[in-house]
């Protein structure tokens, strides 16, 4: 039994390239244009020695038979590496799975072939169906998993970036700035709010900070309290705020709530706000 798994895992290594170009080619005669241009950013050597790696993995394991922790951080190991490799390509993850039942196929083949070839026994099959098929899983499970986790990094790094970018604080003059406020305010933008309008009121010593909300699609109780939270804490540093751009149905609104902004200074629109704090003086 022994001997034949590692006639097997021989066989593997020895038909690795010529698995590995059948996987390709089947997967490329399917690709979209999109995906051709894709793949054409590197080598097809390139690709097909990744493919004949991850190929001769299963060979290995065979012939090694009892090192099953050796076969499983092999197979991690590539699922990690190649997992990010194709993220950064732009391959979608379900484009890349397909790849999966040929190469079981292939394999199969490739074995078959070998069992006919030395009068093999019914139990080699399946004792070394038992060794490919959990390894394979394995690999699509470290390479899926690794994928995703490098697509949420991405997403989240835009999220966040995208986030810094709706709180805009710039300056017009020596100790005066704007901030306008475009969309919708929820809980992850309105701390972040907090955040960089008091963190760029203390760089830019201001006195005096124009808070524009014509571009703010609801106010509601929430938002009225998230921007009553950042006048106070800016009046704590010394910062007056000028509220500018409530819109007619905003007003409504905010009547209707019954939120008071009695007490805060309410201008129009910015240039009402430039004259109040004297900037062509």
């Amino acid at each position: 039994m022994e001997n034949d798994l590692k006639i097997l895992g021989k066989t593997i290594l020895e038909e690795k390239y010529k698995i590995a170009k059948k996987v390709h080619e089947i997967r490329l005669s399917e690709a979209s244009d999109a995906q051709k241009k894709l793949i054409s950013q590197i080598e097809e050597q390139e690709v097909i020695k990744i493919r004949a790696d991850f190929v001769a993995l299963f060979g290995e394991a065979l012939i090694k038979g009892v090192d099953k922790e050796k076969a499983y951080n092999d197979i991690e190991k590539w699922g990690k590496e190649t997992g990010q490799f194709v993220f950064s390509l732009g391959i979608p993850l379900d484009e890349a799975l397909k790849d999966t039942a040929f190469y079981r196929t292939f394999i199969s083949e490739a074995l078959e072939e070998a069992v006919i070839k030395h009068n093999m026994t019914v139990k080699t099959v399946f004792t070394s169906s038992r060794i490919i098929d959990p390894l394979l899983d394995h690999a699509v499970f470290c390479f899926s998993l690794t994928y995703v986790q490098y697509y949420k990094k991405t997403i989240e790094n835009a999220k966040t970036a995208f986030l810094e970018l709706s709180v805009p604080v710039v300056p017009l003059s020596n100790g005066v700035a704007i901030l306008p406020l475009v969309g919708n305010i929820d809980t992850e933008r309105a701390a972040l709010l907090m955040e960089e309008t008091l963190k760029e009121a203390g760089r830019l010593k201001l006195s005096y900070l124009i808070l524009d909300i014509s571009g703010v699609v609801i106010i509601d109780t929430m938002v009225a309290h998230q921007i009553f939270s950042v006048m106070d804490a800016l009046k704590l540093l010394g910062v007056e705020t000028i509220i500018t751009g409530i819109r007619p149905e905003i007003a409504q609104t905010v009547v209707s709530l019954g939120l008071d902004f009695s007490k805060q200074i309410t201008r129009a629109n910015l240039q009402q706000a430039i004259t109040d704090v004297h900037l062509f003086d």
